[in-house]
């Protein structure tokens, strides 16, 4: 999978509400950085995901978002859930949990 300059406009125009949004091509996937902390990546499947455990992963979990554990057939431990449909419409709502995993990750 490559990650075409339409994602990245996506993803930028997603949260753009976040401060200091960059991208890096990574593995066939895309970084997702706020000043430097990443908080989110394309993976697999196309999927944008955010980064979170704990509580922050019980939260997206509840709002129905699924957390990466397939990769190339193997099963994964990876701390990222699938952003939830609702998000990916909602600039509002994707920048929030952006926030919250910028939060959580910065420390």
């Amino acid at each position: 999978m490559a990650v075409t300059d339409e994602q990245i406009a996506f993803v930028r125009d997603l949260f753009r509400d976040v401060p200091g949004v960059t991208t890096r091509k990574m593995f066939g996937g895309l970084g997702i950085y706020s000043e430097g902390t990443i908080f989110a990546l394309i993976g697999p499947g196309d999927a944008i995901m955010v980064k979170a455990r704990g509580d922050l992963a019980d939260q997206l979990a509840a709002e129905g978002a699924e957390q990466w554990t397939t990769y190339e057939g193997k099963t994964v431990n990876m701390p990222y859930w699938i952003l939830p449909d609702a998000a990916l419409d909602d600039p509002d709502e994707a920048c929030r949990w952006a926030r919250l995993s910028i939060e959580q990750n910065a420390s």
